[in-house]
């Protein structure tokens, strides 16, 4: 969506609160969840001794409680009413509790029971897993709070991408070493040091945010207060699902990219000896996607909402080739998954200016605030993505007659299989992705909007002079 607003080429926020609201969420804390996420299963198992299926049902009681706490939170954030803000205050706790959640996930207090270990890792993982609940709905929400024109809304989250995609590659990739540098100055724990370095870089970012959003929650109304009432809110439009199933498919392509990988490498491509450089292609292509190509690509097409198709249009070219032609040589694999990974990677970032479009829209349809809820549900959409993307995968492999352990020797199903969860699938949800962004109904509403949000600027004006 355009702007038509005299004060077209005016930043709306400084260059502070840009380069805080992209560190924030996609700076040390991205490190933190980079870190966990690869890195915590195999501690617990390996390091702790937990068993695995005791470590399956802490990671799904944990995960489900994230899931559920996300709607709570976005309308609490929309509710709160200080002197501070509406969003500010929990820019000044959020890392705090992120580095101490953090921080003690990793502690050994020599425990010798699996249970007490179990019930304290749940513990520890549930209170960070809230913190990351708790600082993400605000970050979101301020953006259209703060800023209305969409090219600059686009252009702090292009940089929001390209800082997450760094901060990822760093947790993912060298956290071995990091940790083996602190183990080698004597620390028995190399975990323990290094969460608490990421933890000061949140410091400085969110610290840093809430001194440069002071004063900018300008595009506010009141919100609904029931928090019930605020979910049939925005649920009774028609017009948001097409956004909310996006959410959910870019999700789950996504974390195909990622997660179909290892098993497509180790047994379909039957070369398991090559998983290491196949994952490096394709976390380069990632990093590339956010931090060079998604900015190109903005420019080019001028709208997220177009930017996103492309990425899709030209991800499923990609995939479809592979698909068939993906075993025949693996340099012509792995150029081709390149390409297919700098095209895919951005839609990660690109479906929050959906978000954006989605709160203008309630707000033109209700006058009333609604942006940690929208931006709740879309975290709610994005959790259940990943939900059906780790056991959609298992589910499908168990229905194909796939046999681990077996490279070589699976049936043909299974490899049909193999081949279809990573090419073929995230193909389907990037196909659904263009179709919800191309037939979206609230693309209808769009010079509505505009009027709408040209006139919030022009009070927003008048309310800083």
């Amino acid at each position: 969506m355009g702007n038509n607003s005299n004060t077209k080429n005016k930043s709306e926020v400084g260059s502070a609160f840009s380069w805080f609201h992209a560190t924030s969420v996609n700076g040390g804390a991205m490190m933190v969840a980079a870190v966990l996420a690869s890195y915590l299963s195999v501690y617990m198992t390996d390091t702790l001794k937990i068993p695995a299926a005791i470590c399956s049902v802490i990671m799904l009681i944990s995960t489900l409680w994230d899931a559920i706490n996300d709607p709570i939170m976005g309308v609490l954030a929309d509710s709160t009413h200080t002197k501070m803000g509406r969003y500010r205050p929990y820019f000044l706790f959020a890392p705090v509790l992120l580095t101490f959640f953090a921080t003690m996930v990793w502690v050994d207090w020599g425990f010798t029971n699996t249970t007490a270990k179990a019930v304290y890792i749940l513990i520890m993982y549930i209170g960070y897993g809230m913190t990351v609940t708790m600082y993400t709905m605000p970050q979101m929400a301020i953006l259209p709070a703060a800023v209305k024109k969409d090219q600059e809304r686009n252009k702090i989250i292009t940089m929001g991408a390209g800082c997450c995609a760094a901060a990822f590659t760093i947790g993912n990739t060298f956290t071995p070493n990091i940790t083996g540098f602190f183990n080698s100055l004597g620390f028995s724990n190399g975990y323990v040091p290094y969460m608490l370095i990421c933890g000061v870089l949140s410091f400085i970012s969110f610290w840093g945010l809430f001194k440069a959003s002071k004063g900018q929650e300008i595009y506010l109304s009141e919100p609904e207060k029931n928090p019930f009432k605020g979910i049939g809110m925005v649920l009774k439009y028609k017009e948001v699902y097409p956004n909310i199933i996006a959410w959910v498919m870019a999700s789950m392509g996504y974390g195909l990219m990622f997660a179909s990988s290892v098993y497509y490498m180790m047994y379909y491509y039957e070369r398991p000896d090559l998983i290491g450089v196949y994952m490096g292609v394709i976390s380069v292509g990632a990093l590339v996607s956010m931090v060079v190509a998604m900015p190109i690509v903005l420019k080019i097409f001028k709208t997220g909402q177009r930017a996103l198709c492309f990425s899709q249009i030209s991800t499923i070219i990609m995939y479809i080739i592979l698909f068939f032609f993906g075993k025949t040589n693996f340099v012509f694999l792995c150029v081709l998954t390149f390409i297919a990974s700098v095209a895919g990677a951005m839609q990660n970032a690109l479906v929050n200016i959906l978000v954006n479009d989605t709160i203008d829209f309630i707000m033109y349809k209700e006058g009333k605030t609604a942006n940690g809820l929208v931006s709740s549900i879309k975290g709610f959409a994005q959790k259940c993505g990943n939900t059906v993307t780790n056991s959609g995968i298992l589910a499908i492999l168990a229905a194909s007659g796939y046999v681990a352990g077996a490279i070589g020797q699976q049936p043909a199903s299974a490899m049909f299989a193999l081949n279809f969860i990573k090419f073929g699938a995230p193909s389907v949800t990037g196909l659904i992705v263009v179709l919800c962004v191309v037939f979206g109904p609230i693309r209808k509403y769009k010079a509505e909007i505009e009027e709408m949000k040209a006139k919030m600027h022009a009070e927003g004006d008048n309310k800083v002079a």
